[in-house]
């Protein structure tokens, strides 16, 4: 009888871990539908994620004309001339393009020597691989994510101890705000 209990158990708890993420995920997703076809007040849900989907979309597809890069060149010249909107606009700016488009910072996994007495280890990505202009020939940038947060810190170390991982950025992002429960699949 207690072989049987604990197996009902275990059978839970393996569904808990398959349901639970699933349903949250579906509940965030409907949520944030409701939330936004509130606000734009469009008779059918999902209407105003699929209207700000596509907007986006056009947006992107302009900006990669010419005459429209131009545009927004200017339009970034002239932001960065007022100080607290310069801040606020290009560190946004800055964080989205280390995710997406043609300045990817976190694609390069590396595992990095934080005490070599100890054998204490980090996992972050390099952001900066050259720092000559601070006169920091044999130095790089670091930065460390930190586990279930939007959050993470950024590191000068020495290059020497600084190992390139063989993952692809997503795996070891998933990794590490995981905590390191993630494992290493891939996304």
């Amino acid at each position: 009888m207690k072989s049987f209990l604990r197996r009902i158990i275990r059978y839970f708890f393996s569904g808990t871990i398959f349901i639970v993420p699933l349903v949250a995920t579906i509940y965030f997703i409907y949520t944030s539908f409701l939330w936004l076809d509130s606000r734009l007040n469009l008779p059918y849900p999902g209407l105003g994620f699929a209207i700000i989907l596509t907007g986006i979309t056009i947006f992107g597809y302009f900006s990669s004309i010419f005459a429209f890069r131009r545009m927004g060149e200017w339009f970034d010249h002239l932001v960065n001339k007022i100080p607290l909107v310069k801040l606020v606009y290009s560190s946004i700016k800055d964080l989205l393009a280390a995710f997406v488009g043609d300045k990817k910072k976190f694609d390069q996994p590396v595992l990095v020597t934080i005490n070599k007495e100890n054998q204490l280890y980090r996992i972050g990505f390099i952001t900066q691989p050259d720092l000559t202009e601070l006169d920091l020939k044999e130095m790089v940038v670091v930065y460390f994510p930190q586990s279930y947060a939007v959050a993470g810190d950024h590191f000068v170390v020495p290059k020497e101890n600084v190992k390139l991982l063989k993952i692809s950025g997503p795996v070891a992002m998933k990794f590490i705000v995981s905590g390191g429960v993630s494992g290493f699949a891939e996304v």
